[in-house]
């Protein structure tokens, strides 16, 4: 059972990666409002913005940037999934001998290749915006890896608005909050320059622990217990999504 589930999700997703080869322009605009953003951030208004760490601005900015990356691209696997259900594919692979997980979990895959395609292109820019890091390969790894629970617990919120979307608009309007989410974070400056309620929201939110998190992994500072409060938020929104989304598919499949 195992194997038929590997080999069908290894099929399915070789057909959603092509859908993506086939219109690169997906990872293209996923990297292109970040990139801008950044620009935008180091360029006019990092002169003006004060906080308190040594090196570059684009140093401080590129873990939220990233964040902001994978919040926007996840849209496209809601929208991809919603097409699929309003294509009748699912009534299809119902009726052949596929995997029912198969068919969520290649969509999930296909998301986490496309959005670190997009996240490379978002690094690539920033070294060349000057970003620089002495950070170890174990500490890069550690970067990867709460990117990739980063990108699968957003994925699995995507797969649940794509089933239960009436629109398409619909399907990818969810992420719009995501996006946002990073804002009221330490992404862009340190919660303690904002008002009470404001900083308290900023402090006590997921993204500005896994943010602190990346940013100290990258400029080699120690993590604290930060990395424990990112991990925990990331694994509990990743079960989570992933729990309703299943339930939510097998009644439409059902």
């Amino acid at each position: 059972m195992t194997a038929h589930i590997l080999s069908d999700t290894r099929v399915l997703t070789g057909r959603s990666l092509r859908h993506i080869l086939r219109s690169p322009d997906t990872i293209i605009t996923t990297a292109v409002t970040p990139v801008a953003m950044m620009l935008l951030f180091v360029y006019v208004f990092g002169g003006a913005i004060s906080t308190g760490a040594g090196g570059p601005y684009v140093n401080y900015l590129l873990p939220g940037i990233l964040l902001i990356t994978i919040s926007s691209g996840v849209a496209y696997t809601a929208y991809r999934l919603f097409l699929d259900l309003q294509g009748g594919i699912f009534e299809r692979f119902r009726s052949m001998p596929v995997a029912r997980p198969s068919v969520l979990w290649a969509h999930v895959l296909t998301s986490l290749a496309a959005n670190f395609a997009a996240v490379a292109i978002v690094v690539g820019v920033a070294l060349v915006m000057g970003f620089r890091s002495g950070a170890s390969v174990a500490a890069w790894l550690a970067v990867v890896g709460i990117l990739a629970l980063f990108t699968l617990a957003l994925t699995w919120i995507a797969v649940i608005a794509g089933l239960l979307a009436k629109t398409v608009d619909g399907a990818s309007g969810f992420s719009y909050p995501l996006i946002f989410l990073p804002f009221i974070s330490s992404a862009f400056v340190p919660t303690g320059s904002m008002p009470g309620p404001v900083a308290w929201f900023a402090e006590n939110q997921p993204v500005t622990s896994i943010v602190d998190t990346i940013r100290a992994l990258l400029a080699q500072e120690p993590v604290g217990g930060g990395i424990w409060t990112a991990l925990a938020w990331l694994v509990g929104i990743l079960a989570v999504a992933y729990g309703f989304a299943t339930v939510i598919y097998r009644r439409k499949s059902g």
